[in-house]
């Protein structure tokens, strides 16, 4: 068994950890961000990782930064074999990737060098990617540039949101990280360079992100609305005395072939965003090359809602338009 310092600090990492505390490694130092405010009375709220550490009865600490001297040598006196970085939220300087001495390892959520960076989840659904998976990297200076120990796929199924691709991601990175663990200490994993081609980027989310812009082709429309689900949702406003923003959480395209266009003039010449039929099926809505049927919808204060109950609290009529909201 390795001795280990752990960082990470949201629910994909949390089951990271739980996975390593029950092969039996020695987590010497578990690292996750400061405590932030949430909820509408913005107490502090203990992240995930740090939950679950406490309950394990590991010492956590909270850098604010890992670029002091101070960070440096504490991590030192810990003679890590190895860390462990999992959505951890700080970057790791040159000073603490040369420390452990089987290095540190990231677990990362896609296939790299495909999705480097922030948001590989939501981007790999947003851009209709059929699969997605686990790296495991060993880190370096660069953004998500590391040699590769290991890659473990899953497909990507016109069922999965964001939200349930996460989780299926996180239980495959827990597997991951343990088996990665176990071939470097017994020297069965030697790093391979990622390949030079199709690197692509995956930015962080935003507020613009949730707006839809049914300018868009119907397949873009249904993979981004799936791909923000639950973060950060999918938000179009209709006109009731001012824009009134509503929430698409579930939606398809409409019956018949549907092409991949991002701009057009919307079905059979009618403006983009409207309202083609509203009833307990869906809202049918014109997009930029036919239409979606939006399935489950949700009012501002309001719950998650099929289409029928949605509409028997906000009736909405066919021939009403949808715009994107306001994002400034």
């Amino acid at each position: 068994m390795l001795r280990i310092a752990f960082a990470g600090t949201p629910e994909f990492a949390a089951a990271a950890l739980d996975a390593l505390a029950g092969a039996g490694h020695e987590i010497a130092l578990v690292l996750t961000q400061p405590d932030r405010p949430a909820g509408r009375g913005k107490a502090l709220q203990r992240s995930p990782v740090k939950r679950l550490a406490l309950s394990l009865g590991l010492e956590v600490w909270q850098p604010a930064t890992l670029r002091d001297p101070e960070a440096w040598r504490r991590l030192a006196e810990a003679r890590l074999d190895a860390m462990v970085v999992a959505a951890y939220g700080l970057i790791l300087p040159a000073q603490v990737l040369a420390i452990p001495r089987l290095g540190c390892l990231n677990i990362h959520a896609s296939l790299l060098p495909r999705w480097r960076g922030a948001a590989p989840i939501q981007r790999a659904i947003e851009a209709g990617d059929t699969d997605s998976g686990i790296t495991i990297m060993q880190m370096d200076e660069g953004l998500d540039t590391g040699p590769m120990l290991s890659r473990v796929a899953t497909p990507i199924v016109p069922e999965d949101t964001g939200g349930s691709l996460h989780d299926r991601l996180a239980s495959l990175g827990a597997r991951a990280i343990v088996d990665a663990l176990a071939g470097l200490e017994a020297g069965r994993l030697a790093p391979e360079p990622q390949p030079a081609e199709g690197a692509t980027y995956a930015r962080k989310l935003g507020r613009a992100d949730a707006a839809l812009d049914f300018a868009l082709g119907a397949r873009a429309l249904v993979d981004r609305i799936r791909a923000f689900d639950p973060v950060p949702g999918s938000v179009a406003t209709i006109e009731r005395d001012g824009p009134v923003p509503v929430k698409f959480w579930r939606a398809r395209a409409a019956g018949g072939p549907v092409g991949t266009g991002q701009s057009g003039a919307g079905h059979q010449g009618t403006p983009p965003g409207t309202v083609l039929r509203a009833d307990a099926d869906g809202l049918v809505i014109a997009c930029g090359d036919g239409a979606i049927v939006a399935t489950e919808l949700q009012k501002p204060g309001g719950k998650r809602l099929a289409c029928g109950d949605f509409l028997r609290g906000f009736p909405i009529r066919a021939g009403e338009r949808f715009v994107p909201p306001a994002t400034t």
